[in-house]
């Protein structure tokens, strides 16, 4: 492995936010360690169809970044790879990583997927958020970055077949995490968020992947980012909008915000901000392959309160999508296997109770790892988790400790004008810092 042992700046996670504040840095002349704890980079944005408001293609905005980071001769990356130490020397930062193990040599790896082919293990998709399934021996998915295999070894049965199919000879059960330490000048924490498990909203019924079937679940209850995937060109089942449970196309959908968010019941009184507009985006996208598709949308409020937000929402309104002020008290199935829908309408008082063929449920945000690795770096975190901004109106991307910034979604949940309006401003304190401490 070409590591060097002291770089300018450390980045930790691959997403949007971190591809765009790591290619703009070694832009300016510095030295980039960038960390991603997925076998992957990319983040969220390369699973999702398409952004809003502009319903441009978000695979178009994610790979060119994807493929440019590898390739830059100022940045070292680093899949697979967590951070356990942070230590501050002086000005500078002493960390500490692990490099987790993919089974796979991949310095030998090309990326042809025969492991995965002979592979006879199938376990869900992470991708594909359990939709469908993938091999124990596996590529992420098809535009990962960097396009290496890896053994799942908590799932591999040790047949041998992936080493005896690999052309390379780059399989290598013997592989074991590695310690790397660093030194750097600068830290931008770009983790981006998680998603809200709406399994622990039993009373929605919904499955989990599909693999994990409970009592009262109903496999065409789904949430957001499930049906971001089957809405996708590259959509998991080959043919755009096809419900899960039996592949059919789904004549009527509903979709049901706030689900995990403004909960306090279940940790999480936030609002995530983004839930209204995606789901709409979503119902756009649906009404566009599937004409003939009725939609219904259930919210408590309508937040559109970013540029041209509230004339997409009142476009797609006089598209005919019809829109519920209530709150969803369950969703149950009937006799025929479909989701009812049953919630009080705030405008009539009435409990409606209405059948569909598919519920989307609009999952909030949640932060992704940032309470532990606040621990590890020091910095504070906001009483939801997220990484505190002290001042935020003034230096937006500082945190608690100098030299260490904030960057995209690690702060809070915003949509993607703002996470990149963060990673820039990330990147222009740091290196403002970077300058400061050389001088």
């Amino acid at each position: 492995m070409d590591m060097k042992e002291e770089y300018d700046v450390l980045i930790i996670g691959g997403g949007y936010a971190g591809m765009e504040a790591s290619l703009t840095i070694a832009d300016a002349g510095f030295e980039v360690l960038l960390v991603e704890k997925e076998p992957s980079i990319g983040g969220h944005l390369i699973q999702i169809s398409k952004v809003f408001p502009t319903v441009d293609c978000a695979g178009c905005i994610t790979t060119p970044k994807m493929a440019a980071v590898p390739k830059h001769p100022k940045i070292k990356l680093l899949t697979y790879t967590e951070v356990k130490n942070v230590e501050k020397i002086g000005k500078k930062f002493k960390v500490k990583l692990i490099k987790k193990p993919r089974y796979v040599i991949e310095e030998e790896c090309i990326g042809c997927g025969r492991c995965e082919e002979v592979c006879p293990i199938i376990v869900p998709k992470e991708f594909e958020y359990g939709l469908i399934g993938r091999k124990a021996a596996y590529i992420p998915f098809e535009m990962a970055s960097p396009k290496k295999a890896l053994i799942d070894l908590d799932n591999c049965i040790m047949c041998g077949r992936c080493e005896r199919a690999c052309p390379k000879d780059a399989i290598n059960f013997l592989d074991e995490p590695k310690e790397i330490d660093v030194t750097v000048g600068a830290i931008i924490v770009a983790t981006g968020y998680d998603l809200f498990s709406p399994e622990l909203k039993k009373e929605y019924g919904y499955t989990g992947n599909l693999t994990r079937i409970h009592d009262n679940a109903n496999p065409n209850i789904i949430h957001a980012f499930q049906f971001e995937r089957i809405l996708a060109p590259s959509c998991p089942y080959h043919t755009v909008g096809l419900r899960p449970g039996d592949g059919k196309i789904p004549e009527r959908i509903a979709f049901v915000l706030c689900t995990g968010s403004r909960d306090k019941s279940l940790g999480n009184p936030m609002c995530s901000r983004v839930c209204c507009m995606y789901s709409i985006k979503q119902a756009l996208l649906y009404t566009s392959a599937i004409p003939y598709g009725e939609v219904t949308i259930y919210y408590m409020d309508i937040r559109a309160f970013g540029k041209g937000f509230e004339e997409f929402y009142n476009m797609v309104k006089e598209l005919g999508i019809r829109f519920v002020k209530g709150k969803v008290a369950k969703i149950e199935t009937n006799e025929n296997g479909n989701p009812v829908v049953v919630a009080e309408n705030f405008e009539t008082g009435e409990i409606e109770r209405e059948e569909y063929d598919m519920v989307v449920l609009s999952v909030g945000l949640l932060p992704n790892g940032t309470k532990e690795l606040a621990k590890i770096l020091g910095v504070e975190t906001d009483p939801y988790g997220w990484i505190a901004q002290p001042d935020v109106n003034g230096n937006p991307a500082k945190t608690s400790v100098d030299g260490i910034f904030v960057a995209g979604t690690a702060a809070g949940p915003m949509d993607l004008p703002d996470s990149i309006a963060l990673a820039d401003a990330a990147v222009s304190q740091c290196i403002a810092y970077l300058k400061e401490v050389e001088d």
